[in-house]
């Protein structure tokens, strides 16, 4: 472990404590306001905002690095859908099980989601004036037969619940890795 490199934060209501953690032989390690774990931002208030934010700043990159594809004239709609539900998705809803969302964080999901679809299914040409326009939110969800991106969410952290109520706490790991090593053995000795 690089002490200089170690940073640390605390995440409850006594956010009062020093400043730096130190341990033997001099080495302090620096308390931060938040800090990047496994591609998730965890802050010290344990807020989702800056994690939302940081996902939809990664998604709007990887919407702009397909979105050729997306606009392209020689793909169907449902093969642009599935680039959507495939690439960019995966990319935004990275840890959204942990996730609490406000009326907030769900209207910027939504936006990002209404603006990839709009690529998708592009302009639409206005029978009163003759000419092309955006697609209006009502209009994306009429040509969206999939669940939205708020309803993803809910699913999974429904399901992430699943788990977590079904888990003991001594069978995390050691269960699921024993029972693998003991049928493989078993199957090794009768080949």
């Amino acid at each position: 472990m690089n002490a200089y490199k170690t940073k640390y934060t605390v995440m409850f209501q006594d956010q009062n404590t020093g400043r730096s953690y130190n341990m033997k032989n001099d080495i302090s390690f620096e308390r931060v306001e938040e800090v990047k774990y496994l591609e998730t931002t965890l802050t010290n208030q344990n807020s989702v905002q800056e994690e939302i934010k940081n996902r939809l700043k990664s998604g709007s990159a990887c919407y702009h690095s397909v979105q050729n594809l997306l606009s392209s004239s020689l793909l169907s709609k449902n093969v642009k859908i599935k680039v959507q539900r495939t690439i960019i998705l995966p990319v935004v809803l990275y840890g959204c099980e942990t996730w609490s969302l406000t009326l907030r964080e769900e209207c910027r999901l939504r936006v990002f989601e209404n603006r990839v679809l709009r690529r998708i299914f592009g302009p639409k040409m206005d029978e009163g004036t003759e000419e092309w326009r955006k697609l209006h939110n009502e209009e994306l969800n009429d040509l969206f037969f999939l669940p939205s991106i708020v309803q993803v969410i809910k699913s999974r952290k429904m399901r992430w619940v699943g788990h977590i109520a079904c888990m003991g706490r001594v069978e995390v790991y050691t269960g699921f890795w024993w029972r693998n090593l003991r049928e493989r053995t078993t199957w090794k000795t009768q080949a």
